[in-house]
């Protein structure tokens, strides 16, 4: 049980800092309100392109591209992982020094070992017996 417990906790940590140092992005284009593309590992496919019939004829035969920049937009999230994992102590306020002494102080303190059995009835000398009194009551423990 106790083997099974320290392999899942110890698989939790290591998941969690996997996800803590990890770092991704979201690209989304809009084009007015609507969500026209979606990407979390590519960038997204915009709508730059306009067809226009030309003015010359009036099939669609030639295409121009033009920018639409009124009513699409693009938005970028991007969550930034954890680079430096381990934490400088360098820059400790008086504060925090502290309280990281004096924790340390007390959880070392807190077990400390007792060199010796102290027994403070050891110099005790009981009062001389001058008769047996459960002889001669004649009550006996059993």
């Amino acid at each position: 049980m106790k083997e099974t417990l320290h392999k899942i906790t110890s698989t939790l940590m290591a998941l969690i800092v996997l996800l803590s140092t990890m770092s991704f992005s979201v690209d989304m284009h809009y084009c007015g309100d609507h969500l026209v593309d979606f990407s979390m590992f590519d960038k997204v496919d915009t709508c730059m392109m306009k067809a226009k019939k030309s003015k010359d004829s009036s099939s669609c035969e030639v295409m121009e591209m033009e920018t639409e920049t009124s009513c699409c937009s693009d938005i970028e999230v991007t969550v930034e992982g954890q680079d430096d994992l381990k934490i400088s102590f360098d820059n400790l306020t008086f504060e925090q020094q502290q309280f990281v002494y004096s924790f340390a102080y007390s959880f070392i303190n807190l077990f400390d070992a007792v060199d010796e059995n102290i027994t403070p009835f050891r110099d005790y000398v009981p009062p001389p017996l001058l008769r047996d009194v459960q002889i001669l009551d004649q009550t006996f423990l059993i």
